[in-house]
């Protein structure tokens, strides 16, 4: 295929004249449909706030934050509880060693001692 136009037909018309093709009159045209082409889009459901954002009047900029700042808060938030999920996992395993080191190191008076507590805090 090349890139050059069509050539231009001539045609003759019923009173005897010739026309050029792109030149008849809109009677002898040859009547075409028209076709419409469609396309239906659906939002993707993580646009969809923005896209009521704009609709109520919210500038692009707002939009435009939300949309770098939003997964970012998202980002900083988890980083966050995984620090404090890590630092309550140290805090349950060194309570738990220090636990274990005192009763170890206790002997046979620590038993006795926290019974003799409970009694004095009854009476």
């Amino acid at each position: 295929m090349s890139n050059l136009p069509e050539p231009v037909r001539v045609v003759q018309l019923p009173d005897g004249t010739h026309v050029y093709a792109d030149h008849l009159p809109a009677v002898h045209q040859p009547v075409q449909p028209q076709i419409v082409h469609q396309h239906i889009h659906q939002a993707p459901p993580d646009r969809t706030v923005q896209r009521v954002a704009l609709g109520s009047g919210v500038g692009a900029g707002a939009v435009a934050a939300g949309v770098y700042f939003g997964p970012l808060l998202v980002g900083a938030l988890t980083a966050i509880a995984a620090n404090l999920a890590i630092l309550a996992f140290l805090a349950v395993a060194l309570a738990w060693g220090v636990v274990s080191v005192v009763r170890a190191v206790g002997g046979q008076d620590t038993g006795k001692s926290a019974v003799t507590r409970r009694r004095r805090g009854r009476a």
